[in-house]
C-alpha cells in the first residue's frame, strides 16, 4: 500500500497538520484513503485572522464585486469538475449523485452571483425601502438599511454533501462580507478538502474569506461573539447539543439549523392507479428511496397512502425497487452506490430494526440483494429498504425514528384529515410532496401542510414536465423546515444573504437619509443643472441629479387619441354622465396616458448615453386627472448600479433607477413610480475589448 495522504486543515492563511490521526476509508471497499491531522487548530489565530484579514480585505468589494468573484470561482470550479466527480466516487455516490453535489453546488455559486448582480447594490449598504414620513413637515423620516455585520460565519456540514453543502453556505456569507470558517462532516471531509484546495488555488478568494476546519471544533464555538453566526447541517441531536452551547447562548450568536427530518410524500385521495399522477408518485418515492443511497436530508421516509390502495402502492414500488442495481457506480448499469462509511451502516441497520417492530418488511436484503463490483463485500452497501405500518395513528416510531439510508415506510390514511395529521406527526420536516390532480384539494391542503413542513410540492402532470423533485433545494426557495428540521432556513435567494448582514432603522432628514443608503429618499436635497440628467454618462451620474420638466395641460383631443390608440375606451374616459355618478364626478384621463405623457415631458429624444427603458416599478396613480388639469414631472437619479457589462466595443453598463413624480397644477401627486434605464459609460474598458 501506498502513502496514505494526511488531510489538512487551512488556518490563518497556511495549511496546517501533518501528522495522521482519524483513519478515513472508501465506501466502495473500506480501502484506506486518508487521515486526518493530529495537530490541535489554533481557534484564536483562526477566528483573529478571519476578522482582522478577511473582513478588511471582503470589505473593500462591494456587493457587485463579490457577485463578480462568485462567478469567476464558478467558471473556475466548472473547468475541473472531472476531479472532483473522481474524488466523490470514493463516497460511494453514483454520478447523478455526485452531479447534485458537485455540479449542484457550483451551480449554487452561479446562482448567487447572478441574484447578487441583479438585486444588490453597488456598495456595502443594502437599503430596505422605503422610507417612511416620520413628521408632518417632511423634515424626518425613517427607513432601514443592512451592512455586514464584521464577524464571521462557522459553517457545520453533515457528510452526505460535502460541495453542495459548503458553497450553499459560503455563497451567501461571501456576498454578505462575512469570512467563512467551514466544519466538513469528518467521514467525507475529504471531498470539501478537495474544493477548498482548488478555491484557494484559483486566488480569486479575497484574504480570510475561507478557512477550513479538518476533524474536531475544539473550542471555536466558546470564542464566538455576538456579531459573528453559526449555521448548522445535520441530525437534530446534534443541532440540540450545539444549540445549546453556553457562550452562543450569553452572547446571542445567531444560530442557523437545518436538520435532518421525517419528510413525506402523501397520495391524496383523487388519485386513482390509472391516473399520470399515481405513476409520478411512484417513481418519486422510488427516486428519493435510492437517490444518494437515501442519505439526503430531504429524503422521501414516510409514503402516506390510502388504505384502499397500499397493496397497489406496495406492489409497485416493489416492482420499480427490484430493478435498482446497487454496487460500485463505475460498473456499468448501477444505479445506487454505498452508504458514505461502515458505521452509517451500522446506524441505519439499527435503526430498520427499530422500524421493522410491528411493521411489515415489503421489500429489503431477502429480496435477492447483492452488490455488483469488485470488493464489495467489504463496502457499505445496503439494501432498498421498504416497511409497511398499518396502523400509523399509533405507531409513534415510524414518525421518530428515522434511518439514514435507502428506508422507507409506507402508511395508510382511511380520508384527506388523516393523511394532514399523519403527516404532521413528523414534528416538523423539510419537505413534503402532495400528489393530485384536483386544484381544490391541493388548496385545501397546502396550507394545513405548510404549518409543519418548509417545503411543499404538489406533483401533477402539469408540473412534471419542468419539476426538479421532491429532494431538491433550489437557491432560489428557502431550504429548512420548523420543529424536528431545525427551525432554520437556508438558501432562498437574497433572504440567506440577509441573514448575515445586520438591520438598523436610521433616522434622520431625507437628505441624510439618502446620503447613508445611497438612494435617492423623497423630500430629499436634489442636484439640478441646465445638463439634461440624460445626457449624462453612468460615472458622471449622481445620486439625485434631478429634472424638473414644463407644464401640460390635459385636454380633451388627448384622452380621445388616447383611446384610439389604445383601444382603451373605459367608461370613466369617454362616458360624461356615467362618469359624473363616480367618486371623480366628472371624466378622468386614463392612467397609462399620464404614465405616457410624463414619459413625454421627461425624455431626451437624442442618441444618448440612456440606452434603454427596460423596466418600470412601484407604479401608483394617486390622484385622477381631469380634462383641463396641467401636469409636471421631476425626474431624479434614484439609484445606481454597476453591473459591470459591456457592449461589444467594450464600453461599459450600468442601470440606472429613476425615481418619477408626477404633479398637477396645485401640486399634488398624482402618479408615482420608478423606471430603469439601461445607461452607458464614457470610458472604454480595454480589457474587455481583449
Amino acid at each position: 500500500m501506498g502513502h496514505i495522504p494526511t488531510l489538512q486543515s487551512l488556518i490563518a492563511g497556511r495549511w496546517h497538520g501533518a501528522a495522521s490521526h482519524t483513519p478515513l476509508h472508501s465506501a466502495l471497499d473500506s480501502t484506506l484513503i486518508y487521515h486526518t491531522h493530529a495537530e490541535k487548530i489554533d481557534f484564536d489565530e483562526a477566528l483573529t485572522f478571519a476578522r482582522k484579514t478577511g473582513v478588511k480585505a471582503l470589505m473593500r468589494q462591494t456587493f457587485q464585486e463579490r457577485a463578480a468573484v462568485l462567478k469567476a470561482l464558478a467558471l473556475y470550479l466548472m473547468e475541473r469538475k472531472e476531479e472532483l466527480y473522481a474524488i466523490s466516487h470514493l463516497t460511494g455516490a453514483t454520478r447523478q449523485d455526485s452531479w447534485v453535489d458537485v455540479e449542484g453546488g457550483i451551480g449554487t455559486l452561479f446562482a448567487y452571483a447572478s441574484m447578487g448582480s441583479r438585486e444588490l447594490p453597488s456598495s456595502n449598504v443594502l437599503h430596505e425601502g422605503p422610507a417612511i414620513a416620520l413628521g408632518k413637515r417632511g423634515g424626518f423620516a425613517g427607513t432601514h438599511i443592512l451592512v455586514p455585520r464584521g464577524g464571521v460565519a462557522v459553517h457545520i456540514n453533515a457528510f452526505n454533501f460535502p460541495i453542495w453543502g459548503l458553497l450553499e453556505k459560503f455563497a451567501p456569507s461571501f456576498l454578505a462580507a462575512m469570512p467563512c470558517i467551514a466544519k466538513p462532516a469528518t467521514a467525507t471531509s475529504y471531498l470539501t478538502h478537495a474544493v477548498v484546495k482548488m478555491m484557494v488555488d484559483s486566488n480569486l478568494l479575497p484574504d480570510g474569506a475561507l478557512q477550513l476546519v479538518i476533524g474536531s471544533t475544539g473550542d471555536l464555538l466558546d470564542r464566538l461573539g455576538g456579531f459573528d453566526a453559526v449555521t448548522f447541517t445535520g441530525s437534530a441531536d446534534t443541532a440540540a447539543m450545539l444549540r445549546a452551547n453556553g457562550n452562543l447562548i450569553r452572547a446571542s450568536v445567531p444560530f442557523t439549523a437545518e436538520a435532518d427530518s421525517l419528510n413525506c410524500a402523501v397520495l391524496a385521495p383523487d388519485v386513482l392507479p390509472s391516473d399520470p399522477e399515481f405513476d409520478l408518485f411512484i417513481k418519486e418515492v422510488a427516486r428519493e428511496m435510492t437517490g444518494k443511497a437515501g442519505q439526503k436530508c430531504t429524503a422521501i421516509r414516510r409514503v402516506i397512502v390510502p388504505e384502499a390502495l397500499v397493496d397497489t402502492v406496495g406492489e409497485r414500488l416493489r416492482e420499480r425497487l427490484a430493478k435498482i442495481t446497487v454496487g460500485d457506480p463505475k460498473v456499468e448499469g448501477v444505479r445506487m452506490g454505498a452508504l458514505a462509511s461502515m458505521d452509517q451502516h451500522r446506524d441505519v441497520s439499527a435503526r430498520v430494526e427499530l422500524l421493522a417492530q410491528g411493521n411489515e418488511v415489503l421489500f429489503g436484503a431477502g429480496d435477492g440483494f447483492k452488490p455488483v463490483g469488485e470488493n464489495v463485500a467489504s463496502g457499505a452497501f445496503f439494501s432498498p429498504t421498504l416497511l409497511l405500518c398499518r396502523n400509523a395513528m399509533v405507531n409513534d416510531a415510524v414518525h421518530d425514528v428515522e434511518a439514514f439510508g435507502p428506508v422507507s415506510t409506507l402508511m395508510t390514511y382511511t380520508d384527506i384529515d388523516e393523511a394532514l395529521e399523519l403527516a404532521a406527526r413528523g414534528k416538523g420536516s423539510l419537505v413534503t410532496t402532495f400528489a393530485t390532480k384536483d386544484p381544490a384539494l391541493a388548496a385545501y391542503a397546502v396550507p394545513i401542510v405548510a404549518a409543519s413542513h418548509g417545503r411543499v410540492l404538489i406533483l401533477d402532470r402539469e408540473a412534471a414536465v419542468d419539476s426538479t423533485g421532491h429532494g431538491s433545494p433550489l437557491p432560489q426557495l428557502k431550504h429548512g423546515g420548523p420543529g424536528r428540521a431545525g427551525g432554520g432556513e437556508e438558501l432562498g435567494g437574497i433572504r440567506a444573504v440577509k441573514h448575515f448582514l445586520q438591520r438598523a432603522a436610521v433616522q434622520g432628514s431625507p437628505t441624510m437619509l439618502g446620503a447613508v443608503t445611497g438612494e435617492y429618499v423623497r423630500g430629499g436635497a436634489v442636484k439640478e443643472s441646465d445638463l439634461h440628467p440624460f445626457r449624462r454618462h453612468f460615472e458622471d451620474l449622481e445620486v439625485g441629479h434631478s429634472l424638473l420638466t414644463h407644464r401640460r395641460t390635459v385636454s380633451e383631443a388627448d384622452i380621445v387619441n388616447f383611446g384610439g390608440v389604445s383601444g382603451d375606451y373605459f367608461y370613466m374616459h369617454f362616458d360624461a354622465i356615467a362618469a359624473k355618478d363616480t367618486q371623480f364626478g366628472q371624466r378622468i384621463a386614463h392612467g397609462y396616458f399620464v404614465l405616457s405623457a410624463a414619459a413625454g415631458l421627461f425624455v431626451s429624444p437624442a442618441p444618448g448615453p440612456v440606452l434603454a427603458n427596460y423596466g418600470l416599478d412601484n407604479l401608483r396613480f394617486v390622484a385622477p386627472v381631469a380634462i383641463g388639469d396641467t401636469i409636471r414631472a421631476r425626474l431624479t437619479c434614484k439609484r445606481k448600479v454597476d453591473r459591470n457589462r459591456t457592449d461589444e466595443q467594450g464600453r461599459g453598463q450600468g442601470v440606472v433607477a429613476w425615481d418619477v413624480q408626477v404633479t398637477n397644477q396645485r401640486d399634488e401627486l398624482v402618479a408615482s413610480y420608478d423606471i430603469l434605464t439601461l445607461v452607458q459609460k464614457r470610458a472604454v474598458d480595454e480589457s474587455a475589448r481583449h
